[in-house]
């Protein structure tokens, strides 16, 4: 079934049916004041941190889905109907009552219709502050004046910490109050506090509104709802009158209600604004939208902002699906994640209070091609994150300190240990932003380890491969330690990983080029060894003819033969072989092979095959799943990605395009009611083959997917390879795609690119024609660039 569409125009997704399978969000904000809203304005907002700072409540995994949210409730008082600006929570009968939902880039536009008057609500966080506007617009179409009450509602939290407002009762129902003043409700917490008092202090939020003055109010939650009633059906609404009850040792809220005549034809417009301001400051904030048209205005700032971002790179192929996500969504969902890694969603509640090292260092790599400045400021941030031993802090907080954090070494410690696979994602994101950017300088600035000391980021790097070195099992490949890519595989402190052995292999190879280009000779020959080294033990110890082992246990066991009972192919070592350019051409193609026989699906490759069920071994934490789910069989999108990228490395297009399809949301627009998430939004992981629910995705937006699957498809089925002198241009692409453009945005020039493939090929490039001038092969020299280029290349 089709519940919405793409309108690439706008650089929107348009939901036309608002009963949608599962709730479908949006991101508003920044990581100063973030917010996440559904289709029916379901969700929540925050200061800095879901967990720490959360403002208004959202119910997670509830019966009645995705409740509460920002609310707006109509009245019409001459007959006592009433209904909401989204179809939830009254949710009207769909045959009487129409709905949009216009998710954009950084903004929600929800607009509705019953009884012929028309509401449009018009959610967004203005760039760069600390506050939300919901600009709501009320027209008559009714050939008779019509008498309304509108009400504004959000539920406050008690508490900023969502744990404790949760849980702590007996603690947060009795710190809070509300006021009225001024045409707002403020709430205060912990009032009485004015310096800290076990880590408190007072703390003040606010929801008003603007352009309209408020007839009456509610600020205590359970006295708008009224007793045995919820969302759907609050007293207050149906009543048509708030009592003016403020909070006091209950539940706060902010409702604000509105009383307004239109004559036919008419429109009001009002704006209700909502955050973490005491009354003066919400006062001034309150003041500046006076004026209502300053909400267009910061509208355009948010278009202008984001689409200046996305398009540094816009594509037209004969997909447009395809356009659709790599144009907009997929590029949209890799700034999400780069901003909030796994902190804030509808499935994670925000108590991830940071980032996790190899996680945000993989998410950069999705932007570096839109944003290479934003990406060298994260990148800088996370290689402080690194310890002085060369390994990467788990997690680094929001709030971290370089130079004074403890570290896994330390006995207070409190997070995981050290993951095998942390620091050695520095490698390919470094390159990729050298590389997009020219800035091999950037090699040579000092920045601080973690926990003590500093040094060049050529340093770290070193540090990085060291850190592998000097953690090894008996074999002499990495050990897998904590975890390696998979949280789930623990083999065993002496226990080794293929991925992390082709992960350190790859980033030798790419630490050998830059040690050379420095003149580094000594380590250029120690890595000559090393390499050789490794190479030798995968070819001897985990190639098995036709595939590549998954490990080797401590006890030397090896995990992912093909002689197992369960798990005896893994998807991530045939790609990473690829990747990594430690297996010869036969194997790679060999391995690939297997991995299409056996391992792929109409929904993606699942991550291995059979799941656990009956043979797994300790360390294998995947069978605490169900067969067919997340690590254990399922579809882990994240390595769809790879997957892609292997296969167009390889010039096989066909298969990187259709593991590119499998894998798309967009391409399950009209089959959501399987999908149930975006169509617009890669999730965590698909249920496989054996589930009944198989094609279901489950984990919605915070997800490496986006990164991994952007790089393979730019890097990879559009063959976009920088280099510190140019950019090679490869694509790897469907047999039947006779011509397609990219438009690339390359060290501040710009570049049209139109590829022609009149003979059907699938990979590789043959010629150029840059301006005019022809050049053999694919690659093309900064040299050679104006401030605007026309570029034909010819597969």
């Amino acid at each position: 079934m089709n519940y919405g569409y793409f309108d690439g125009e706008n650089k929107e997704y348009v939901i036309t049916k608002p009963n949608t399978p599962a709730p479908w969000a949006n991101y508003l904000g920044s990581p100063e004041y973030g917010a996440i809203i559904s289709n029916n304005a379901g969700g929540y907002s925050f200061v800095k941190s879901g967990a720490n700072g959360r403002i208004i409540r959202y119910r997670f995994n509830a019966i009645n889905m995705d409740q509460p949210g920002r609310y707006i409730y109509l009245r019409d008082n001459d007959n006592g109907d009433y209904w909401s600006g989204s179809w939830q929570p009254v949710g009207k009968p769909l045959d009487k009552y129409e709905n949009q939902c216009h998710h954009g880039t950084a903004y929600t536009n929800i607009k509705s219709k019953y009884t012929n008057i028309k509401a449009e609500t018009l959610y967004y966080v203005p760039l760069d502050k600390t506050y939300e506007v919901w600009r709501v617009k009320v027209t008559n179409e009714d050939t008779k004046v019509r008498n309304l009450s509108l009400y504004g509602y959000v539920e406050f939290s008690n508490e900023n910490n969502y744990e404790q407002d949760s849980v702590n009762l007996q603690y947060t129902q009795y710190i809070t109050k509300t006021y009225f003043r001024n045409n707002k409700i403020i709430q205060t917490i912990n009032e009485n506090v004015k310096q800290s008092v076990n880590g408190s202090t007072g703390k003040e939020r606010f929801f008003g509104v603007a352009g309209a003055e408020v007839a009456a109010y509610e600020g205590d939650r359970d006295t708008f709802v009224g007793e045995y009633r919820n969302y759907s059906n609050p007293i207050a609404v149906e009543s048509g009158k708030c009592q003016k009850v403020l909070n006091y040792n209950t539940n706060s809220c902010g409702a604000l209600q509105i009383d307004i005549t239109l004559n036919p034809g008419e429109t009001k417009e009002l704006a209700f604004v909502l955050g973490a301001h005491n009354d003066d400051a919400s006062s001034k904030i309150l003041a500046s939208y006076e004026d209502l048209s300053q909400v267009e205005k910061e509208l355009q700032e948010l278009k202008d902002y984001w689409h200046g971002k996305l398009n540094n790179f816009q594509i037209n192929t004969p997909d447009e699906n395809f356009n659709h996500m790599i144009n907009t969504w997929n590029s949209y969902q890799c700034f999400i994640t780069f901003v909030w890694s796994r902190a804030a969603s509808f499935q994670y509640c925000g108590l991830r209070n940071g980032y996790g090292f190899r996680d945000t260092v993989q998410d950069i790599q999705g932007i570096i091609h839109l944003a290479p400045e934003l990406a060298l400021e994260k990148i800088k941030f996370m290689i402080s994150g690194q310890v002085d031993n060369g390994g990467g802090l788990p997690l680094v907080k929001f709030d971290h300190n370089p130079g004074h954090e403890m570290t896994p070494d330390d006995p207070a410690y409190t997070y995981d240990r050290y993951r095998a696979d942390d620091a050695l994602w520095l490698f390919p994101t470094i390159l990729k932003y050298i590389n997009e950017t020219g800035n091999d300088d950037f090699l040579d600035e000092v920045i601080p380890f973690a926990n003590k000391g500093e040094a060049t980021v050529y340093e770290h790097l070193k540090r990085a491969i060291n850190f592998s070195m000097e953690r090894q099992g008996n074999n002499g490949m990495p050990a897998g330690l904590h975890a390696d890519w998979n949280d789930c595989l623990r083999m065993g402190a002496k226990g080794e990983s293929t991925f992390v052995a082709f992960q350190l292999y790859y980033a030798m190879a790419i630490l050998k080029n830059i040690a050379t280009d420095k003149k580094d000779d000594a380590y250029v020959a120690y890595l000559d060894e090393k390499l050789a080294e490794l190479k030798e033990t995968m070819q001897t110890k985990c190639w098995e003819g036709d595939q590549f082992i998954r490990g080797i246990r401590e006890d030397g066991i090896v995990v992912g033969s093909k002689n197992d009972p369960e798990a005896n192919l893994w998807l991530n070592p045939q790609s990473w072989a690829v990747i990594s350019g430690c297996a010869d051409k036969e194997q790679c193609e060999k391995a690939l092979d297997k991995v299409y026989e056996r391992l792929n699906t109409p929904y993606g490759a699942v991550l291995l095959d059979p799941p656990y069920k009956d043979h797994a071994f300790d360390g294998a934490l995947m069978l605490l799943f169900n067969p067919s789910t997340k690590e254990n069989g399922g579809i882990f999108s994240q390595s769809q990605g790879w997957i892609i990228l292997a296969e167009a490395l390889m010039g096989r297009g066909n298969k990187a395009f259709e593991y590119y399809r499998e894998c798309s949301p967009a391409e399950m627009n009209d089959n959501a009611e399987v999908r149930k998430l975006e169509p617009y939004a890669h999730g965590q992981f698909i249920e496989a083959k054996e589930s009944p629910f198989q094609g279901r995705a489950h984990v919605h937006w915070l997800t490496g997917t986006a990164s991994t699957v952007m790089v393979g498809c730019v890097e990879g089925i559009l063959g976009m390879r920088p280099t510190v002198d140019g950019l090679n241009i490869s694509p790897s692409v469907p047999s039947d795609w006779k011509e397609f453009s990219i438009f690339k945005s390359f060290r501040g020039k710009k570049l049209n690119i139109l590829v022609k493939n009149p003979d059907g090929k699938e990979g590789g490039v043959r010629e150029l024609i840059v301006n005019g001038e022809k050049v053999e092969g694919s690659f093309l020299p900064v040299s050679m660039l104006k401030e605007e280029n026309e570029i034909i290349a010819t597969m």
